[in-house]
């Protein structure tokens, strides 16, 4: 199993988790190198520290949550690892430039942040259209 293999490998446990705790080091097991290693090449190579690319994907699928179905914010809020619902509304506003309860409006427009993939020598993001 070559680099790349391994980094997608790392990157789809992390797609399979946002909805739970994630274990960095069985990432970096799924990587074959250390946390810290992990995390240094993550955002070298990405431009986005491993943590903040966690977050910006939880509330991507958070605001797909909301859009799609009737759920409470407070549910979509513990779903997505937030302790209450006041510091998910704060990093929802942060990123999507809404409230959680406006994202349900039709015509709103929201912000994706894509998964990403390792191809050869190039990272790919996977487009979401909301």
């Amino acid at each position: 199993m070559d680099w790349f293999q391994r980094m997608n490998h790392a990157i789809d446990y992390i797609e399979e988790n946002l909805e739970s705790d994630i274990d960095y080091d069985q990432i970096a097991k799924i990587a074959l190198c250390s946390v810290y290693q992990f995390q240094r090449m993550f955002s070298f190579v990405l431009e986005v520290p491993l943590g903040e690319y966690i977050r910006r994907r939880r509330l991507t699928l958070a605001a797909l949550d909301l859009q799609n179905r009737q759920n409470k914010v407070t549910d979509v809020a513990l779903k997505y690892g937030y302790k209450t619902p006041e510091s998910f509304s704060r990093a929802f506003q942060n990123m999507h430039n809404l409230t959680p309860t406006s994202a349900r409006d039709t015509g709103c427009q929201l912000k994706a942040y894509p998964q990403t993939r390792c191809f050869s020598s190039l990272w790919v993001r996977r487009y979401i259209q909301l």
